[in-house]
């Protein structure tokens, strides 16, 4: 089974766990192998490249996902758009280009663990850029969380589901040489990471799946 995994820090807690309970070296090999950023994997799991992936809402439709995702209940503080600056869509994410747009928002989409350094260092400035957190823009707007990623599969169901059963993001421990690792990488001070991922689910319940769903209503009623 070939994973491909999204390289941000939102999804470093479910990698740690995958490493740690996956007895085979292949597929451990596969997983550090096929890793990218959101878009590019969508566009590799469309064309069956791999197997099971976090898959970009937007291009999640019609195939099958586990009740899996990355999901924001509140601000992300990864995820915006600056309303100052000229229209651009960021090219690592199809679903936040197109989240913008759902909300009628307007300015520069930036996206990810450059989002993340961008934000820490904006509130620190005397007069910090405006910034508009996407995540909480949805929730002030419809009342339901945002679903940015589902965990897709095209094979391996049950594999898949005997690997991902046991995660439980608050029994994850972080590996202080792992946090050294994506803190230098990153640029993000390492308490800095372990204070987002607070931010970060990955449970998709009833009201995920009624936000997903009406996100690609929308999407579609806008042509996107």
């Amino acid at each position: 089974m070939i994973f491909s995994k999204i390289d941000f820090i939102n999804l470093l807690p479910f990698h740690i766990y995958i490493k740690k309970n996956i007895k085979s070296n292949q597929l451990r090999a596969s997983i550090e192998y096929k890793k990218s950023y959101p878009s590019i994997i969508t566009n590799n799991f469309k064309k069956r490249k791999v197997h099971s992936a976090f898959i970009s809402s937007i291009g999640s439709k019609n195939e099958k996902f586990l009740d899996f995702g990355i999901i924001a209940r509140d601000y992300v503080d990864s995820v915006f758009i600056l309303p100052n600056r000229k229209a651009k869509d960021d090219f690592q994410s199809k679903t936040s280009n197109a989240l913008a747009k759902v909300l009628d928002l307007e300015g520069e989409v930036i996206i990810g663990d450059k989002a993340l350094k961008f934000y820490l260092a904006n509130k620190k400035k005397d007069n910090p850029e405006e910034i508009i957190d996407l995540a909480k823009a949805w929730q002030n707007k419809f009342n339901l969380p945002f679903v940015f990623a589902t965990l897709c599969y095209n094979k391996y169901e049950n594999r898949l589901k005997n690997i991902t059963k046991n995660f439980d993001k608050k029994r994850v421990k972080i590996p202080q040489y792992i946090l050294e690792i994506y803190s230098k990488r990153s640029g993000i001070a390492k308490n800095d990471i372990l204070n987002y991922l607070q931010r970060i689910d990955y449970d998709i319940t009833y009201k995920e799946k009624r936000a997903l769903k009406l996100f690609l209503k929308l999407t579609k009623e806008k042509r996107i």
